[in-house]
């Protein structure tokens, strides 16, 4: 039943307070006719019947004005007190129905110190009223006190209701705020998997498909003249395709669930200590690599270990697809907190070599995601250049901190 009329009065907000209205005026006016003990004696006084309409119509703007509406039926309760000696009517609870219904009104729309204010200022005027027209001259009783702290009722329950109210809708609204988080969270992570992933897989790709292309025009060519180095070269071939497959399919590997059982095993990523292998690859389609090391070597982070090796390669990868020479350099230094890669190359100087496309891309981005910086630029003389400096350490909360096995 209750949440029934509550329902309806939020269908209804005007037909509601009509009602309200409607219901205590009739009070009031009712109120205006008895004697103690309670019994109706007279007819209501017309003066006391507008004072009260007026009082009771008031609480139609309750909802837009609500601190006018308390001021008005203060004022005309008020007046009602103090008639109430000349035409011999008790000023009784029923007349103070208006004031309640408005100071709970505020209280419900306003803040607690607005409500607190004007529910002061109200129980002392109806206190005044009842206390300086009594039958006998101003008289204050325990009766006026008591029918002054029963207005207090209203307005305490209002703003008790209206601070739960409000608390409940911060709960809400902290929650959708954490739901909110949580998603926009997941799809950054999300994010930030599908780049590591497309870097993996670009840098695996480029490697390997240009050192197999490499590798199958130089056995086309040997064909026809050489045909025992072209076979020597096709077995080359197959094995850098083997390799290929083998780093596709752990870098895709990613792709499934760590706890699905039929997901495919990582295996351990490729790091520094295979350096030597990746320089050899490309003796293979005939690029020369110098290795070079100064500095204590340090242990690196499995972050830092995979980050520095694929800069490495697809660094390499440019200079055989790019720099039209046959000689590279890679050198590697360490200091206490820092290792410092350098891939050069001494090929002609074209300017716009590693300013497009997405290697470059990659490699900045596997640098800024451990600390680190980037350099690319041609040399002064001949040549290109790249500068990786790597901190040995993964910053706090890095994933590679933790996870050694992900390729």
């Amino acid at each position: 039943m209750l949440a029934d009329i509550r329902s309806w009065a939020h269908r209804r907000p005007r037909g509601f307070d009509t009602m309200v209205a409607a219901v205590l005026c009739a009070l009031a006016v009712l109120s205006t006719t008895m004697a103690q003990p309670p019994r109706i004696v007279r007819w209501p006084p017309p003066t006391a019947v507008a004072v009260a309409t007026l009082a009771c119509a008031a609480l139609l703007a309750r909802r837009r004005r609500p601190r006018l509406t308390v001021i008005t039926t203060t004022a005309c309760t008020a007046v009602l007190g103090a008639m109430g000696p000349a035409y011999g009517y008790e000023f009784g609870s029923t007349l103070t129905g208006p004031v309640m219904a408005a100071l709970a009104s505020l209280a419900w729309h306003t803040d607690s110190r607005t409500a607190a204010r004007y529910t002061a200022i109200c129980a002392l005027t109806l206190l005044a009223a009842s206390a300086l027209w009594p039958p006998h001259g101003p008289q204050l009783r325990p009766e006026q006190v008591g029918l002054a702290a029963f207005t207090l009722v209203a307005p305490a329950v209002a703003d008790s209701l209206r601070s739960r109210r409000d608390y409940v809708t911060a709960v809400e609204a902290r929650a959708e705020m954490a739901i909110r988080t949580r998603e926009e969270e997941a799809r950054r992570r999300v994010g930030a998997e599908r780049m590591r992933i497309a870097r993996e897989l670009h840098d695996v790709v480029a490697h390997h498909i240009t050192l197999a292309h490499a590798q199958a025009a130089t056995a086309d060519y040997l064909l026809a003249s050489r045909p025992a180095s072209a076979q020597q070269v096709m077995h080359n071939l197959t094995g850098t395709l083997n390799t290929a497959l083998g780093e596709l399919r752990s870098t895709v590997g990613l792709l499934r669930e760590r706890d699905e059982p039929s997901g495919p095993s990582s295996e351990p990523a490729p790091g520094m200590a295979r350096l030597p292998d990746l320089i050899a690859s490309f003796d293979q389609i005939g690029l020369t690599v110098t290795l070079t090391q100064d500095g204590a070597t340090q242990p690196l982070s499995p972050g830092a270990d995979l980050t520095a090796y694929r800069i490495t390669q697809e660094a390499l990868t440019n200079v055989s697809k790019h720099a039209l020479t046959t000689t590279a350099a890679v050198h590697v230094h360490y200091t206490d907190s820092q290792l410092v890669l350098t891939v050069t190359d001494d090929g002609p100087p074209v300017q716009v070599r590693g300013t497009a496309g997405y290697g470059l891309i990659g490699m900045r981005e596997r640098a800024h995601a451990l600390g680190g910086h980037l350099h690319a630029r041609p040399r002064d003389n001949t040549g290109f250049e790249v500068r990786a400096e790597l901190p040995t350490l993964a910053p706090p909360g890095h994933p590679s901190a933790h996870d050694k096995d992900t390729p």
